[in-house]
């Protein structure tokens, strides 16, 4: 990725998706279509535009993802490690992720914003399959920081803490599977999020994710599933979550 004479982020944003509107709260320096960048995954949700914003928001220097590629869309779970590596490379030192998700939780309703606390991988595959040496072995202890964590839940307004549960996708879970999920802790399901956090914290990369509840998972109510219904409710709630975004990245030190 060409550097931008004087221009360093210290924070990336990957926002999911019905989120990609984040990307106007940004003072921008520069804008790129993935397509443009070595590496970068094409996209294939429509809500996933593919465009990185460089820029500040308040004070801090951004490079905000509006978009990113999930392991369903061709079968790879490291889709994205060339992204986080050019982020890292740019000088980022947190990545800040956004999802749209289900709530496992019916006290934690569509609309409701979840800080990722811990995840489980039930896919059962990793974006370092193949990499070499001892730093492959990452800690993933604390892989959300817990100090970013609070400052994204001060930060919002009747904010969540919960454990994201990767399944692959793209056909949404059976409601046996929710179940299962639950009876392993989880408290939100999607389809992202999890091989970004393991490539970023495999970089050096601190890592804090939001969750927003576009529905409730499989069985827990009689509604049935669609991506429609992800965007609708994603753009319903997308005001409080560009609030919360924004003074989180505002009070960033």
């Amino acid at each position: 990725m060409r550097d931008i004479p004087g221009f360093r982020p210290k924070v990336a944003v990957i926002l999911g998706s019905g989120l990609g509107g984040f990307a106007d709260e940004v003072e921008p320096v520069a804008t790129l279509s993935y397509s443009e960048l070595p590496g970068f995954p094409p996209t294939t949700v429509g809500s996933h535009a593919g465009r990185l914003v460089l820029g500040h928001v308040g004070r801090t220097p951004v490079a905000v993802l509006q978009g990113r590629a999930h392991y369903y869309e061709r079968g790879r779970a490291d889709e994205m490690k060339p992204v986080i590596r050019a982020i890292a490379e740019l000088g980022c030192e947190t990545l800040l992720q956004t999802n749209a998700a289900g709530s496992l939780r019916l006290d934690m309703p569509p609309g409701a914003v979840m800080a990722v606390t811990d995840h489980i991988n039930f896919t059962g595959v990793n974006p370092l399959f193949g990499e070499t040496g001892n730093g492959r072995f990452v800690d993933m202890v604390d892989a959300y920081d817990p100090a970013l964590r609070a400052a994204l839940v001060a930060a919002g307004e009747d904010v969540f803490e919960g454990t994201y549960i990767w399944f692959s996708g793209p056909s949404f879970e059976t409601p046996a599977e929710i179940r299962a999920a639950r009876v392993l802790g989880a408290d939100a399901v999607g389809m992202s999020t999890v091989p970004e956090t393991i490539l970023a914290r495999h970089a050096g990369l601190r890592v804090a994710a939001l969750s927003l509840m576009t529905n409730y998972a499989a069985g827990l109510t009689p509604d049935k599933l669609g991506h429609a219904q992800t965007l609708a409710v994603a753009q319903e709630a997308a005001g409080k979550v560009r609030r919360q975004l924004r003074r989180f990245l505002e009070g960033y030190a």
